[in-house]
């Protein structure tokens, strides 16, 4: 699962930046959002991370999760096979 340095977020256009981004592809449900939750732990708040995921459940549950848990989903976009989430940590 690389963590990548702070980069600005793609396509935005106003310079956010993402702390880490979570490459689980290929990690069925209910990983995907275990780990979400465990590296939104380790970023403060405010803070950004990119979340990869391919389990098709992972368009339902990570959105849930970020309202249940007072984050904010700024960003979803589905890929050829997988689906990007940037998740703003809430406080």
């Amino acid at each position: 699962m690389p963590d990548t340095a702070p980069r600005p977020a793609d396509g935005d256009g106003e310079g956010l930046t993402i702390s880490r981004e979570l490459d689980l592809r290929g990690l069925n449900c209910p990983m995907p959002v275990l780990k979400t939750a465990k590296a939104l732990q380790g970023v403060a708040a405010g803070e950004r991370i990119a979340v990869l995921a391919s389990d098709p459940l992972a368009g339902l549950d990570i959105p849930h999760f970020c309202n249940e848990q007072g984050h904010v989903l700024e960003d979803s976009a589905r890929e050829d096979g997988w689906m990007r989430f940037v998740i703003r940590k809430g406080a």
